[in-house]
């Protein structure tokens, strides 16, 4: 039952209980229950809202940077995941594997400032061997949802 109320809300997270309990064909505090034991022991870590960004008129500028690191004896990566997640411009860290050890995913509010992270604060650390920035210029699908919808072609159609 879990799987299927963690699909059902993966995907819309706005959904009440009393719907999911409806999708499901379950009694409604049975699904409140399950959410609730899920929120607690943490497989359930918040709820989030997608927003297009280039729609409005925020200015904002994402990067993934990739980070080849020394892991600490004794701790391994988790010590410098942790003071990496740390900041607030980080959105995501993750272990990888291949060339570089982590992949983490900042906001900022121009390309400067994300440089300024990098050198400033990320390559900074102890244990950090190297980074590699790359920006996203245009996002397409994002968490499963396409961004935005290719636009139809409107030109009147003429023969020959």
């Amino acid at each position: 039952m879990r799987e299927r109320i963690l699909a059902i809300l993966e995907k819309n997270s706005r959904l009440t209980v009393k719907e999911l309990a409806s999708i499901l064909g379950e009694d409604e505090a049975m699904i409140a229950h399950e959410i609730e034991a899920m929120e607690n022991e943490h497989i359930i870590c918040g709820y989030h809202t997608l927003i297009n960004w280039d729609k409005t008129k925020d200015e904002r500028v994402d990067a993934l940077i990739e980070v080849k690191v020394t892991p600490q004896r004794g701790m391994g990566f988790d010590n410098i995941a942790e003071r990496i997640y740390q900041y607030d411009e980080v959105d995501a860290v993750y272990l990888m594997s291949g060339a570089f050890d982590f992949m983490v995913l900042i906001k900022g509010k121009t390309m400067k400032e994300v440089a300024s992270f990098v050198s400033m604060k990320l390559s900074p650390m102890d244990s950090i061997l190297s980074t590699s920035t790359h920006f996203v210029l245009k996002k397409y699908k994002d968490h499963g949802t396409v961004i935005d919808q290719p636009k139809s072609d409107e030109r009147m159609k003429v023969s020959p």
